[in-house]
């Protein structure tokens, strides 16, 4: 891909003007223009196939006319007010009604503020401080939630590795840790700590790794045999698997759930939404001083974002919306394996149709340090080829959208067909 002026003229007032010459998000080198439907154009003109989508909120597409719409609408008439406004309340009543474990919602603007307080009421129900998570899992920003995403050494379960400088020594001693799809050891270390624990948090579908059957369901009987709040982190999969998310998917109901991306139509929006006798400790008037969790934020539920989610959830209702975004990534995910079959390549495709990538192993994925087997220098080689074919995807992962086409599918099979072919020999 050519860049013009403008564009490397950005680079570098990037590199000059943010750390590491970004936002901390996507790579340094490609600055985007515009996004319609499906694809997205970068300053030099270049268009993509967008599998990226802003990271997933994007489900319905760039600039869906309706979210669009509803936005101008909205905007002249005011963008916050840092009070209660209707289309914020329609939305936490699309919720409650949508998402099994809704029974109240309380918005902040990032998946990361989301999962935060979701894991500190679970603390103030519970009256317990710790946290048990799942190694791999990505919960936020916070201290508590960068511990063991990616740990660069290996530890003992269930000892927390922090991901980031600057976290306290003092939060490891808050997080225990437990490897995803084992279901014995899991159970194991909940009866183990059950009395030290606030509450339990897991994605349900991992990163990129589906749930093995039953594990879900174990999760949830021991942590209700404890009275443990058990908390699902659906910034990702919320809306996306089903239009309950992934808890309504893989029909496990937890007692609390984060969502984000969807729901605010590509507006900072998410949400901690669960049991009405947990969310009460956001509610001083009924749980006194001593329960109050303090939680304010100067965007949450702002109209904006509101309605922009109000708009996606009202196209994401209508009949065969599901369908069609299953089927586009099966479509994919299908066309993709076979490629990899036909070239016998060490590699397989790993996830769910709206969600998956292809992992450089043909070693089962059944968890974090599963992955770690996995060729990653072919996994980057192969990314760079498809950028150059017009296909634009994250380090992992491909976020499919209701608003990619058969057309934009057979170009992508294209790219991987090509993208295979350029692959090191010795690879193949």
């Amino acid at each position: 891909m050519t860049r013009n002026a403008l564009e490397q003229a950005l680079v570098r007032t990037a590199h000059r003007v943010l750390p590491a010459g970004h936002f901390g998000n996507f790579a340094a080198d490609l600055v985007i223009r515009e996004g319609r439907g499906g694809r997205v154009w970068d300053v030099s003109g270049n268009e993509y196939v967008d599998y990226l989508l802003g990271s997933g909120p994007m489900f319905i597409g760039h600039a869906h006319p309706e979210v669009t719409e509803a936005v101008v609408a909205q905007v002249p008439k005011g963008t916050t007010f840092f009070a209660n406004n209707e289309h914020g309340i329609r939305l936490a009543e699309a919720i409650v009604e949508a998402v099994p474990c809704a029974e109240q919602v309380r918005f902040v603007s990032s998946g990361t503020e989301a999962d935060l307080y979701a894991m500190r009421v679970a603390r103030a129900f519970r009256k317990r401080d710790r946290i048990l998570k799942f190694e791999g899992g990505y919960h936020g920003m916070s201290d508590w939630g960068l511990m063991s995403l990616a740990p660069k050494r290996l530890a003992n379960f269930p000892v927390a590795v922090p991901d980031s400088a600057g976290i306290p020594r003092s939060a490891r001693e808050e997080v225990l840790v437990a490897p995803f799809n084992d279901l014995e050891a899991a159970r194991a270390l909940i009866a183990a700590h059950h009395d030290e624990l606030g509450g339990v948090i897991l994605e349900p579908f991992q990163r990129l790794i589906p749930p093995a059957p039953g594990f879900l369901q174990g999760i949830r009987e021991i942590t209700a045999q404890y009275g443990i709040p058990l908390i699902f982190d659906e910034v990702v999969t919320g809306f996306r698997f089903a239009y309950g998310g992934a808890q309504s998917y893989y029909g496990v109901t937890p007692d609390l759930c984060t969502l984000g991306k969807i729901i605010g139509g590509g507006f900072p929006l998410a949400a901690v939404a669960g049991r009405a006798d947990i969310m009460a400790h956001f509610d001083k008037g009924l749980v006194g001083e001593d329960g109050f969790l303090m939680q304010v934020g100067t965007l949450s539920g702002n109209p904006v974002a509101a309605v922009a989610g109000l708009a996606t959830l009202e196209v994401l209702r209508r009949p065969g919306a599901y369908e069609q975004a299953f089927a586009t990534g099966r479509s994919l995910m299908e066309g993709l394996s076979a490629l990899i079959a036909k070239a016998g390549l060490p590699a397989q495709v790993v996830g769910e149709p709206p969600l998956f990538d292809v992992v450089f192993t043909t070693e089962a994925v059944r968890n974090y340090r599963d992955t770690l087997q996995a060729d990653a220098g072919l996994q980057k080689h192969f990314n760079t080829q498809l950028r150059a074919a017009g296909i634009l995807k994250g380090e992992s992962k491909y976020y499919v959208s209701l608003a990619h086409t058969e057309e934009d599918v057979a170009l992508t099979l294209q790219a991987f067909s090509g993208a295979i072919a350029a692959l090191p020999k010795g690879a193949r």
